[in-house]
Order: structure tokens, then sequence, then C-alpha cells
């Protein structure tokens, strides 16, 4: 009986990782009926790690918290035991923004900060905090806020919410944040080593992105520069040139230089969550795949990392996408023995986009046909 693992990334705007899976498993099924099917969902340490987590053993425990732009919204966090997951794209995300209209200058990480502060209130102890696809640039300080932290102007009162009201700020008090924090650790997944400010900062790398132009970009830095002066004489550090500290709009910032967080690889600390490496250890085959697999898919995104895994096991590894821009050579060298595109199972583009869940169901019949020899 082979085992086969399924371990895909989302795909992006049309399916989850899950949903990836049941369909490449309903395939596989199809031509060897007999097939060991084991699911472990990936991501890279962005949005899709919180549903990850919660696929390998964690409970999903429903939040209240603080949108992006002060609205409320349904988010959520992970437990496990004494350890749980924040997603900042719950809460702080580009996909909270209401109406998907941008608010470069406003958007605010408290959002992100109701999280953790309600898994410590929870009782956790070590929580992970993944932080991509923020829709912010505050430097964190809404994150910082929730948690305790007092952040004032030369007048007293608190400061407006977003990057654009650090620019007021002059006084920052932790000893409330320090209270909240004690005795708990805190691990980001992180993948960039952008400093806080400058020209490979949070505002000017990330911050268009998040529909700030060149005005704000310019605003944005400024604002920043003014909280990375004001962090520094709070904590007697100075941490704006840390690598990960530009990461979602500064959050990484406030994380690492305030909350003593340390990073990890955003891959490797979701396999870790996840037990994938022993899920490898024990497959004749692993799958893997994600929406697009091109040269992005190179640097640090989880299925070139799952066929890095599968390759130091012995194990054989394929890929699925919605399309493929690799070469063979490059699929080679990434450990990868196949790729599978659904662009190239469907009659038109827009057939892999509109259904893609019966194009991976052949798919999965294919792969079984071609790497578990065929039908029994």
């Amino acid at each position: 009986m082979p085992r086969v693992l399924l371990a895909p990334d989302k795909f992006k705007g049309t399916l989850t990782a899950a949903e990836v899976a049941g369909h490449l498993s309903d395939g596989l099924r199809s031509v060897r009926p007999d097939v060991e099917v084991v699911v472990v969902p990936v991501a890279d340490g962005g949005d899709g790690t919180l549903a990850a987590a919660v696929a390998a053993g964690f409970t999903r425990v429903p939040v209240r918290a603080t949108g992006p732009t002060g609205m409320p919204c349904e988010s959520a966090y992970g437990v496990r035991g004494a350890e749980a997951v924040v997603e900042l794209a719950e809460v702080s995300g580009l996909a909270q923004l209401p109406g998907g209209r941008a608010a470069p200058l406003e958007a605010s990480s408290r959002g992100t900060g109701e999280l953790i502060a309600a898994t410590l209130d929870a009782g956790a102890r070590r929580v992970v905090v993944a932080i991509g696809g923020s829709a912010c640039t505050d430097g964190g300080a809404g994150l910082l806020q929730a948690l305790g932290a007092t952040i004032r102007t030369a007048t007293g009162s608190e400061v407006r919410p977003g990057g654009a009201g650090l620019l007021d700020a002059a006084r920052l008090d932790l000893s409330g944040l320090r209270r909240r924090l004690a005795g708990a650790e805190l691990v980001v997944a992180c993948d960039v080593d952008n400093p806080l400010t400058g020209s490979r900062g949070a505002a000017a790398v990330y911050g268009p992105q998040k529909g700030a132009g060149p005005e704000d970009v310019e605003l944005l830095d400024s604002a920043l520069t003014r909280w990375a002066d004001l962090v520094a004489r709070a904590t007697g550090r100075d941490q704006r040139n840390a690598p990960g500290a530009g990461a979602a709009g500064g959050v990484g910032f406030a994380l690492l230089a305030v909350l003593g967080a340390t990073t990890r690889p955003g891959a490797e600390l979701v396999f870790e969550l996840t037990g994938l490496p022993d899920a490898v250890a024990g497959a004749d085959l692993v799958v893997t795949g994600e929406g697009s697999l091109d040269a992005q898919t190179l640097h640090g995104k989880a299925p070139a990392a799952v066929a890095a895994l599968a390759r130091d096991k012995g194990v054989p590894a394929v890929a699925v996408a919605g399309q493929v821009t690799l070469t063979p050579a490059e699929l080679g060298a990434a450990g990868l023995h196949a790729a599978y595109a659904l662009v190239d199972e469907a009659a038109t583009r827009q057939e892999a986009l509109d259904a893609p869940g019966p194009l991976l169901q052949r798919i999965g019949a294919r792969i079984a046909r071609e790497h578990l020899g065929g039908a029994l």
C-alpha cells in the first residue's frame, strides 16, 4: 500500500490548501484505491498559517478584534496546549480592509496585538506570530498599544492610529506592556531582512503595495524614524536596522525591539508546528504545490521548502500549481521530479481559475498512474 503525503499551500484566490489536497486525494484514489493519503497543509508563514496549524491539531478560537481601519472583525487564533498561533493577515491584513479600500496612513496593527493578548489571557506561554500580508505601516505601534503600551503626543493625548499618527508621538510608556508579557515567548515567522526605515525600509519597499503614493511613503518613513527614536530611548537599544524590522509595515520592529521576539523562516516554523518532517519521512511520495510555481517559489516559499525536506529524507516529490514557469532544470535543482499545471489540463486559462477542482482530480489521477504504478 503506497503512502502519499499531500502537503500543498493554498492556491490563492481559488482554493485553500485543504481543498487542494481533497481534490488531489480523490484523483489519486480513482486510480489507486489502495493508496494511503496523509494530508498536511503547509504555508510559508503568511496567510494560511493558521489554517495549516488547525489542520495539524490546533484548536481554532474565535475572537472579535479590531480591523486595520478600526472596524471590528471576526478573527481567530489557534491553540494547542500552551502554544498559540496568531496570523496577522486574519485581522490586520489587506483582506480585512473594508471594501478593499487601502488606508496606508491610517491602518493599524492593533487587532494583531489584541489576538496576542487573547492568547496570553488563555494561558499561552509560547506564541507564534505569522506577520505576512499586513495592511498597515505603523511600526507595530497599534500592536503594542493593545498589549498595554501607551503612546502619547507632547500634549498628553493618545496618538492617532496608523503610521501617520506616529509623527506626533512624543512619549512611550512600556510598563503596562512588560507586565502583560512576563514569562511569554514570542516567535515570529519572517522571511524578509528589510530594516524599518530608509530606502529598503517598510514604507519605501512595502508602502506602495498598501496604497501609499510617493508623498505618503516619505511621510511614513519620517513617522517611522520618529517612532524608532522613541523606542530606542525607551528600551535603551536601537533596533531599526535589525533584519526583519521592516516586515509587515514595521510590526517586525515592534516584536523584535520591544517584545524581545525571535525570528524563524516562515516555512520552517510552519513545518515544525505541523509535524511535517515526520510525515515526509514516512511517505513514499510527496505532493506539494501552490497557485504559481515560479521564480519566487525558490526564495522561501513553502513548496520549495517541502521539496528540499523530501530530498533530504530521500523521498521523491512532485508539485502541482495553477501555472508552472520554472524550467525542468530549475525544478530538478529544487528537488522536484515533476510539476503539473492546471492551465495545461484546462481548455482555457479561465477554466483553471473557475473550476480548479476537477482539474486537480485529473492531475491526481495522472500522478497515480505516473508515480504509483498505475491502476491495480
